[in-house]
Order: structure tokens, then C-alpha cells, then sequence
């Protein structure tokens, strides 16, 4: 297994693992479209090189990290390109698109970037995760990011675990959402 950088050749693979890591398994097209962007598609498309893609050894992505740097960037391109994507008949959709990231914001000051995570259940408890955030984190101390984010679902106790153990604190726990968050001194 390699961590690298994400390439646009890996698009597809990424939009896979997100469908399959974040959707259920009777998901109809519109959920579908809905899940990929609100998670997935803005962050390979626009800041693709804050993201990185765990590959097997035919070179397939099977797990990812994909980050947004700045979230007033993001937010302001978010809602501007990617939430008129949602038709508007499919309101609630639309609602939870544009409100999927108010914790984001509410800690952009403090922690500036934030990430979303998934890898194939089948390669899982490999060291993946670890293995990817130790490359994204790296990436953002090298560009003088100060701090990322993201927020989990309280119900994911592996999740919750796993950034525990990985040295994320607690910022926030809210009755649907767990927020972490991870600061870099400017010493290492």
C-alpha cells in the first residue's frame, strides 16, 4: 500500500469509496448525487492538491483524505458552484448541503482547515488512516496551516477513537455531531 498525492486519474476511485463509506447501500441516484457534493466532489476539483489517496498494489485508491485548506474559501465557492448542483425540488437535500459545513465555521478562526476521511471497509485496521493523515498533516504544516478540523458522527465510535488516538481533541460534542480538531506548533 502507498499513500500519494491525489491525481486527477484517481476521480472516480475517490468517488467510489465516498459512496460506499458514506451512503447506504439502497441510496437512489439523487442521495448519491447529494453525498458526492457535499463531500466528495469539491475537494478533488478544486483543491485536489490537499488531498491524498491510499492505492493498492495495482495503483487503485482504496481509502483518502481530502482537505479544504481555507474554509472562507471554501465556503464562499461551496455555495456559489456546488449547492446549485442539488435541484431545488429536492429541498432537504439542499438544506443539509448548505448546512453541512456551519461547524466549519464556526471554528474556521482557530483551525482553518478541514478534512473528510474514508476508506474501503475491506482496508480498514491496516494503518491507513493514520498513514494518510500523517501525510496530510504534514502537507499543511509545510504550506503554514495552523490547525484542521472535522466532525464525526457521535454513533462512530471507531471514528471517535481512532482521531482520540491519533492526538485530535475534543472541540465540541453536539447531539449529531463530534468535532475534533488538531493544532501544529511551529516547532515541528
Amino acid at each position: 500500500m502507498i499513500i500519494r498525492q491525489f491525481e486527477k486519474r484517481d476521480t472516480e476511485d475517490v468517488r467510489y469509496i465516498c459512496l460506499n463509506c458514506d451512503g447506504p447501500s439502497d441510496m437512489t441516484p439523487e442521495g448519491e448525487h447529494f453525498i458526492l457534493v457535499t463531500y466528495c466532489d469539491y475537494f478533488i476539483e478544486k483543491e485536489g492538491h490537499n488531498c491524498f489517496v491510499a492505492c493498492d498494489e495495482n495503483d487503485k485508491a482504496v481509502g483518502y483524505i481530502l482537505c479544504a485548506e481555507n474554509y472562507d474559501k471554501f465556503i464562499e465557492c461551496f455555495r456559489n458552484e456546488y449547492i446549485p448542483k442539488i435541484p431545488e425540488e429536492q429541498k432537504e437535500h439542499r438544506f443539509y448541503a448548505s448546512t453541512s459545513a456551519v461547524l466549519q465555521g464556526k471554528y474556521k478562526d482557530e483551525y482553518p482547515a478541514h478534512l473528510h476521511i474514508d476508506i474501503l471497509p475491506e482496508y480498514q485496521r491496516m494503518g491507513l488512516g493514520h498513514k494518510l493523515t500523517d501525510a496530510l498533516c504534514s502537507h499543511l504544516k509545510s504550506k503554514k496551516v495552523k490547525a484542521v478540523m472535522l466532525t464525526v458522527n457521535p454513533e462512530n465510535l471507531k471514528g471517535a477513537a481512532f482521531y482520540e488516538k491519533y492526538g485530535f481533541s475534543l472541540i465540541e460534542s453536539t447531539p449529531t455531531d463530534l468535532v475534533y480538531g488538531i493544532k501544529f506548533s511551529d516547532e515541528e
